[in-house]
């Protein structure tokens, strides 16, 4: 885990938030690496559940919302964990995660547990008073919730059907940690699936087998990779049932993604509360009814930085250790980089010309900055899975070499062909 936060930091992927005035604990910003590594996971998952299925449609839904809906929803009354502090140092701890009954950091006496309600409140327009006071989302699904017969009627789906979304949630947790695991502001990729009561347990384990596989088709060993059942006591106040994938992370197993049935919970909530017909009229049975919804939710700073640990690795090389992330190739910050043999006023014409051809068609870096064979170790430690080189010899035969980050095997190619031999590499990975 050091290793990769020394990596992230030195090679722009992670930085400390406002690191210039001694940081926001537990805040973290994402540099030009991190956020083309962010974007691809984002744009793989939309891919993969969106895009490429005929049962699902997007959404963007607004981060502040009518207090009315987190008293609705339970979050009001139920969101919280519980907090002890220490009497002697005065240091605060979730009381379900700590192992003794001392406080770890002093041996001091720890307060009677108390309930800590875990949304950021803020005020909306001038005044501040509880009569303009609003929360920050601590969950996307809600927006998606009070916008299901909106979506219903406009896209004119039929049951079974879904509504996914990507977006920021706030959560102002007890203890947060873990680098960018455990946040107070992190981006969730969230599904609310809706189908007929009775059917929802088949589609639960449809969606568990789903979005395990996702993982593991994006690079992620199955072997650091683990399915968990919640037990009865531990379900959620709106859950039937709850699958957790979980990857291990370096200091133990950690939740990237839970997969709940939530029943027809929040709509029946929802519409008790706005006072909205949320029901399905089933033309095919001839029968209306509320929907179960099955959720897929993950975070997609877990799942970034599961990605990133999973293909980090040390490589002899000689006398030395090659350092070299194996990212999945449509994942990485950077799919192909350009690298001019030398710095030399002859290649450098044509290695920008060759750069602005790829450019508009992959994620480039253009590095002419000290010796080829050090400039193959910085792209192999961030993960970029093509360097492209230009040589003395390109400007005679008009071809270049392709370097495979996991081979380092060489194939010399036509500029006339390198994007379409790229692009069928890209999809391929050959």
């Amino acid at each position: 885990m050091d290793k990769i936060m020394s990596l992230s930091k030195r090679r722009g992927f992670v930085f400390q938030s406002s690191e210039i005035y001694g940081g926001l604990a537990s805040t973290w910003d994402y540099g030009p690496l991190g956020v083309e590594l962010k974007r691809h996971v984002k744009e793989a998952w939309w891919q993969s559940v969106i895009v490429g299925r005929d049962d699902m449609v997007g959404l963007d839904a607004a981060i502040l919302m009518a207090p009315q809906v987190w008293v609705a929803s339970g979050h009001v009354e139920n969101f919280s964990d519980p907090l002890v502090e220490c009497r002697s140092c005065h240091l605060r701890f979730r009381a379900d995660q700590l192992e003794t009954e001392k406080c770890p950091e002093c041996g001091g006496e720890f307060t009677e547990p108390r309930r800590f309600n875990l949304m950021f409140r803020t005020f909306m327009g001038p005044v501040e008073d509880t009569g303009h006071e609003v929360f920050l989302r601590p969950e996307t699904a809600q927006g998606i919730f009070v916008n299901f017969q909106n979506v219903l009627n406009s896209s004119r789906k039929k049951l079974p059907f879904g509504i996914g979304q990507i977006g920021k949630a706030f959560r102002n947790e007890i203890t947060p940690g873990n680098f960018t695991f455990r946040t107070r502001e992190f981006e969730q990729m969230e599904v609310e699936f809706f189908v007929k009561p009775g059917t929802d347990e088949e589609w639960l384990q449809s969606w568990v087998e789903e979005r395990f596989n996702w993982y593991v088709s994006y690079g992620i060993r199955r072997d650091n990779l683990r399915l968990r059942r919640h037990d009865p006591d531990e379900l959620a106040h709106y859950a039937k049932d709850t699958y957790d994938i979980e990857y291990r992370f370096p200091w133990g197993w950690g939740e990237l993604e839970g997969i709940a049935d939530r029943t027809d919970f929040d709509l029946q909530r929802h519409a008790e509360a706005s006072g909205e017909d949320l029901t399905y009229f089933d033309e095919e049975d001839r029968e209306r009814y509320l929907p179960y919804v099955i959720e897929p939710s993950g975070g997609v700073d877990r799942a970034t930085l599961a990605f990133w640990l999973d293909s980090y690795d040390e490589e002899p090389d000689g006398e030395t250790v090659r350092v070299v992330s194996h990212l999945h190739r449509k994942l990485a910050p950077v799919t192909v980089a350009v690298l001019p043999l030398s710095r030399n006023a002859r290649l450098a014409p044509t290695a920008r010309n060759v750069h602005n051809l790829l450019r508009r068609h992959f994620s480039t870096q253009f590095d002419d900055a000290q010796s080829v064979g050090r400039r193959y170790r910085r792209q192999d430690e961030i993960g970029t899975p093509y360097c492209v080189t230009v040589d003395f010899d390109t400007l005679d035969d008009h071809q270049v070499t392709i370097r495979d980050r996991d081979t380092m095997n060489q194939v010399r190619v036509s500029i006339a062909e390198l994007v379409y031999i790229l692009q069928d590499k890209v999809e391929h990975g050959w």
